[in-house]
């Protein structure tokens, strides 16, 4: 039986054969084109997906914290469902944006070698199809606003892949460029035109509000994709005085108050506009905690352990999705786009490979449905084959930890078996008690990242 967290209340397990029993207006939507069903007098759900950076498996109170205080995402987790086996793309910010943008495995689209910077001359490929470009095709309003790290030149920027307007700085904060008076600082967009130079990062969360609430507003009369990927807690942290020193959580958990204070203001803006049971939000985080632990896990952000990709996720939908349920069945960031797509009457890209699932099932707490996946494959945040998990098993067949030091390597004797089941801290490796298990993970990674290899695509490249 599987261990479970003390505020884990998940119900029934999942069963595959009711994926295709989809029955209500979301399974409908599901099944026909957004024009026909506006022509049907039905309208296609709005979705809004906040990403929090840097944002550990446990600094939610939904999720353990008893520091940080998260009234907004609570309520959103008691109205709605929480993942507890939820996985990024890679344990760091640009894979993992790919692999939401696109539905894709970080290195199956060229973005897997650690992060971009301001002097990167790569990013996402203009060939490739977003979730935004798919929803734009369907006759939805699409904004991102906050944190891109997908390329910073104009033709990687969220306007050239299916965004009608963007707002925010295109790479991580940490990441200032020369100012025209002789300092330094990030800058920060509207659409491809700079705007503020350098940016005032403590007035950042509240900004990308203003700007949510204002395009929920304008848009509450059709269907509308709102991203709004934060910029925080990634450091450093900055955060205005209103919310400073208020958490038990030191600085961080200033910061973090400030992201849930967000998340209730947009939550008020839909419930406002009248459009609540129309509109899909979830929140998530693109990896681990940067210098902290993320109890009951091991690890944070740059390593394979599961504090390092497994992250909060909350869905809330009224009337869709079951208020106050818990979901173990293992899930992706790579899962959003299809999922997405289905909802809205549109399909997933059939031209190239899609690693992603459809997981309405699991998001919508059918009875018996299971994941979508037969595996999980964890990349380092350096692009390499780190570990694999099935089931209950992970195998960790290289350095948890990217670049990690000869002590790191040493503690950790390869290739390291442990069972999720009951030891999700990864604390009792039990490679020897189970030979069987090593060998047939071992070939399933192999064969995976072989053919990964093979239908990769390339890099967005510029010069």
């Amino acid at each position: 039986m599987k261990a479970q967290a003390p505020w884990d209340r998940t119900g029934p397990a999942l069963r595959r054969r009711d994926f295709l029993r989809l029955v209500g207006g979301a399974a409908a939507a599901a099944a026909m084109p957004a024009a026909v069903l506006r022509a049907a007098g039905q309208r296609p759900p709005n979705f809004v997906f906040l990403f929090a950076d840097d944002l550990g498996y446990a600094d939610l109170g939904c999720y353990g914290s008893d520091k940080i205080a998260t009234p907004n995402l609570d309520r959103m987790a008691a109205e709605g469902i929480r993942f507890n086996d939820f996985y990024t793309g890679e344990p760091v910010c640009t894979p993992t944006r790919a692999a939401l943008m696109t539905g894709c495995y970080p290195k199956r689209v060229g973005l897997h070698r650690h992060v971009l910077f301001p002097s990167s001359k790569t990013g996402l490929n203009p060939s490739e199809i977003t979730v935004a470009r798919l929803l734009k095709d369907q006759g939805y309003a699409t904004m991102c606003i906050g944190k891109w790290h997908l390329g910073h030149h104009p033709e990687f920027l969220p306007t050239r892949h299916g965004f009608d307007a963007y707002y925010g700085i295109p790479y991580s904060n940490d990441m200032p460029t020369p100012t025209p008076d002789g300092g330094k600082g990030v800058v920060l967009l509207r659409d491809e035109k700079v705007i503020e130079h350098p940016t005032d990062q403590a007035t950042l969360t509240e900004r990308y509000t203003a700007e949510a609430v204002k395009f929920i507003k304008a848009n509450k009369d059709r269907p509308f994709f709102l991203y709004l990927p934060h910029t925080m807690p990634h450091l450093p942290l900055h955060v205005s005085e209103r919310f400073k020193g208020k958490s038990k959580g030191g600085l961080y958990g200033d910061v973090v108050e400030c992201i849930d204070w967000s998340c209730g203001e947009i939550l008020a803006a839909i419930q406002q506009a009248g459009i609540d049971e129309q509109t899909l939000v979830i929140f998530t985080s693109d990896n681990g905690p940067h210098e902290h632990p993320a109890p009951p896990l091991r690890g944070g952000k740059g390593s394979t352990w599961e504090g390092g990709m497994r992250v909060p996720f909350i869905a809330r939908w009224p009337g869709k999705v079951p208020a106050g349920a818990a979901c173990a069945e293992q899930a992706s960031v790579m899962d959003i786009l299809p999922t997405f797509a289905g909802l809205a009457g549109a399909r997933a890209p059939t031209d190239r490979v899609i690693d992603g699932k459809d997981i309405w099932p699991l998001v919508s707490g059918r009875p018996g449905a299971r994941s979508p996946h037969e595996a999980f494959f964890y990349y380092s945040a350096y692009g390499d084959l780190s570990a694999v998990r099935r089931g209950q098993w992970k195998l960790h067949i290289k350095a948890p930890a990217s670049r990690a030091s000869a002590k790191e390597k040493e503690a950790v004797p390869l290739p390291a078996l442990y069972d999720l089941s009951v030891d999700v801290g990864e604390q009792t490796n039990v490679a020897a008690d189970h030979p069987d298990v090593v060998e047939q993970l071992t070939k399933t990674a192999a064969e995976f990242d072989a053919q990964l290899e093979k239908d990769a695509r390339p890099v967005g490249r510029v010069g």
